[in-house]
């Protein structure tokens, strides 16, 4: 049985189709082919495993509709037949192809009991972490066939950070094996059928702005459209740990909530510049636990000043004592930090701003390597889409440890040291008689 399609697999997608891990994510850039290698790939497995289940998803019905199932009616004519009621192809052989959505986080539990043996997540970055694992506990079945899941992503969207974690970090949780997971990137030069018959295209992503033609067309992970904070790059924030001089002016500054404590101690050198050297990240603690955790990082350290933000002095209506109570009877004085968001994020704008210096680029703020979790989450905020100037509240796991850094940046931005002077020749007439010794400079 011949399957109608246009034109054939470039060599990357024919990764994609022989990839075996149970969980294939395929892509990075745009135009890709990520699209019809999803679709290929699932009448491939329709027709190979007779009776195999599959779901195909979308964050939306619409992007569903447009992106595969009106494609596949006319790929797929007199080979499996369209139930509209039941968002499903149907294939003589019994396997069937379903079709879903998430457009939010209580969409996915729709699924909640359902069995799939192959599981296609269409632009999975849409996606929310807790959508996305949701969905693996579908990925079940007793008939003989494979059992895994094939995701599509380009950088952004809400979903950014755990395909990232996964596929490009490969940073794993306990119980989760990077022998599962598997990334083959692609570009828009990987898709030959779009750069010869529409260059156009090719073209447009080339002209873009720096950070969408990082994200869209080299498929950096680093940078992403809706990126709050477009200025961070990590072979200029990062660095590796080094002993702080004992001079330095030290701070603590926290967030602080059941879910998540985030405490990260940053260090002020002589010259200006500021360096995120440890932080303590930690989930489930109480006032006291989270006063006793800080302490115990801090050591001997002299800590100038423990930054927390004012809400930490409301009182609570069941003990009548504030957090910031608490954290004093643990040996912790807080003192209340600017908290005008958008200010807040503006001084943090000027502290990781770039700038050149003759060794090359650097920034008011850099982060030691050991802070993995700010250096996670800082780049994965991104733009209120209401408040362009503000970050959004979502994911809430990504905001806590740059929200403690907004409490140390605020009412202090970063101000980077003037360029040199050059030094010019004095006019004639000004000269003293000493510049014929010293070369005939002196600054301007």
């Amino acid at each position: 049985m011949q399957i109608k399609c246009v034109g054939t697999p470039n060599p990357r997608q024919k990764e994609f189709f022989a990839a075996r891990a149970r969980f294939v994510a395929y892509g990075g850039a745009r135009g890709g082919g990520k699209s019809w290698a999803v679709r290929k790939k699932a009448m491939l497995l329709a027709l190979r495993y007779p009776g195999i289940r599959m779901l195909l998803a979308r964050r939306t019905l619409g992007e569903v509709w447009d992106n595969h199932i009106l494609p596949l009616q006319q790929e797929l004519a007199g080979i499996a037949r369209y139930r509209d009621a039941e968002k499903a192809f149907l294939f003589a052989n019994g396997s069937r192809l379903k079709f879903g959505y998430c457009d939010s986080e209580r969409d996915v539990l729709q699924y909640q009991g359902q069995e799939y043996d192959v599981i296609f997540l269409d632009e999975a970055t849409q996606f929310t972490e807790f959508q996305f694992f949701t969905l693996t506990a579908c990925l079940r079945g007793t008939a003989k066939c494979p059992r895994r899941m094939y995701l599509t992503c380009n950088p952004g969207g809400v979903g950014h950070g755990w395909v990232k974690r996964l596929f490009i970090d490969r940073d794993y949780r306990p119980g989760e094996r990077a022998a599962d997971y598997r990334f083959i990137p692609a570009r828009v030069y990987d898709n030959t059928a779009l750069v010869e018959n529409d260059p156009g295209y090719v073209q447009m992503l080339e002209n873009l702005p720096e950070d969408l033609r990082r994200a869209w067309l080299e498929g950096d992970w680093n940078a992403f459209a809706g990126q709050y904070f477009k200025e961070w790059r990590r072979e200029i924030h990062v660095l590796q740990p080094f002993d702080i001089p004992q001079h330095w002016r030290r701070y603590c500054a926290l967030d602080y909530g059941l879910d998540m404590l985030a405490g990260l101690f940053v260090a002020v050198a002589p010259d200006g510049c500021a360096y995120v050297y440890r932080e303590v990240y930690r989930s489930g603690l109480i006032g006291s636990e989270a006063a006793h955790a800080l302490r115990e990082a801090a050591g001997t350290e002299d800590i100038y000043a423990w930054l927390a933000p004012p809400d930490l002095w409301n009182r609570r209506n069941d003990t009548g004592r504030s957090i910031a109570e608490i954290f004093a009877v643990g040996g912790i004085q807080l003192a209340r930090a600017q908290n005008d968001r958008i200010s807040g994020w503006m001084d943090l704008h000027e502290w990781l701003r770039p700038y050149d210096t003759p060794q090359g680029k650097a920034a008011g703020l850099r982060v030691f390597e050991t802070c993995t979790n700010l250096i996670r989450t800082l780049p994965q905020l991104q733009c209120d889409p209401h408040r362009p100037n503000d970050t959004a509240a979502e994911p809430h796991e990504l905001t806590h440890a740059p929200d403690a850094l907004r409490y140390f940046a605020a009412g202090r931005p970063f101000a980077p040291p003037l360029p040199a002077q050059k030094k010019t020749a004095l006019p004639f007439a000004l000269r003293t008689g000493d510049e014929e010794t010293k070369g005939g400079f002196q600054q301007w």
